[in-house]
């Protein structure tokens, strides 16, 4: 029975990683963060009662800010496989907080990689690297592609994927980075510009809200299915040798082309609700995104298997549903789109 580590498990791609460890026969463990409310939702159905014997699905407080108690999990739970899903992930937000998102997305991986070196731990490790690293460098972009950041989120990403790269071949450990493009899904958070997006749709649809206001349309990105790339990762863990893949659909479409599909989907023409507003511009862009993911399907069999347009109906419809189901529960679900800070 093998045991795996998440951290970040509470997010969307910590979710679908849980489920599919789980439908493999692992024991899964994840980190959480202490907060005031909940925030467990993408993963309150995998909870199994601690009475019950037998594998299942466990979380414990931890932070990837604090090493101690990274530390004290690890020799605790001794897992097989740890997924460095966590990070202050939202790109927009890294410049409002740059030294936070530096610690916990970059820092944190080396705090998770000395306790792993120091505990001695046979393990195999996995680093959420991410498509913000290639910046401003032209598309289609590879495992050899340079890297050029352009957010603060990006660059320590850089240092996560480059710590885990010296860790791999100063300590012998099997660590492998997941260079991972956009990918969505409905359990996308509200603020990242999809789901922001699709969420605006199904409450426009209701009369809910009367204009999105959004920043960049023309900005490029290769949008596949979260569902997809955890398994990715998973495969990545299971090769013999460790390595570094590009994981991507290969084919680019614009903030536009979103908007437009997602309010196709409703039946509403986008030009009479959407808005730009220079306030969710970004100090510094990333034009064009665009994977080849050659070496992930030649090495480890991986494909795509969820369409752009598929991926973007799937989202409208689940939002539309969800907010048809609150409505008629009598709660008026809900915060309005865009209240917050945009992608």
């Amino acid at each position: 029975m093998k045991k795996a580590l998440i951290t970040g498990i509470t997010g969307q791609d910590g979710s679908y990683l849980a489920e599919l460890l789980l439908s493999k026969g692992y024991e899964v463990h994840g980190l959480k963060r202490r907060a005031s409310s909940f925030n467990t939702d993408r993963v309150d159905h995998l909870y199994q009662d601690v009475h019950d014997s037998g594998p299942g699905f466990f979380l414990h407080y931890a932070d990837l800010n604090d090493a101690s108690s990274l530390a004290m999990v690890l020799s605790r739970i001794c897992p097989d496989e740890i997924y460095n899903l966590g990070a202050q992930s939202h790109v927009k937000v890294s410049f409002e907080i740059p030294e936070y998102t530096a610690d916990v997305a970059g820092l944190g991986t080396l705090r998770l990689l000395e306790a792993i070196r120091q505990l001695g731990l046979p393990c195999r490790f996995y680093q959420a690297s991410s498509s913000e690293m290639f910046g401003s460098t032209p598309p289609p972009q590879s495992e050899s592609t340079p890297f050029h950041p352009r957010s603060p989120y990006a660059c320590a990403k850089v240092f996560a994927h480059q710590i885990t790269i010296n860790y791999r071949e100063s300590y012998g450990i099997h660590a492998s980075c997941g260079i991972l493009f956009n990918h969505e899904s409905p359990r996308r958070g509200e603020t990242f510009v999809t789901r922001k997006i699709t969420r605006a749709v199904a409450r426009i649809k209701f009369g809910l809200q009367d204009k999105l206001y959004l920043g960049n349309l023309a900005a490029r990105r290769d949008w596949g299915y979260a569902g997809d790339f955890v398994r990715a990762m998973w495969l990545m863990e299971q090769q013999d040798c460790p390595e570094d893949y590009v994981i991507g659909t290969g084919e680019t479409h614009s903030v536009r082309e979103f908007v437009e599909a997602a309010f196709g989907c409703a039946a509403l023409d986008w030009h009479e609700y959407v808005a730009v507003d220079p306030r969710y511009y970004r100090p510094a862009e990333v034009d064009a995104l665009q994977a080849d993911s050659s070496k992930a399907r030649r090495v480890l069999g991986w494909e795509p298997t969820v369409t752009f347009n598929k991926l973007v109906r799937m989202m409208v419809q689940t939002d539309t549903a969800d907010l048809e189901r609150a409505l008629n529960g009598g709660r008026e679900a809900l915060r309005p789109v865009g209240a917050g800070v945009g992608d």
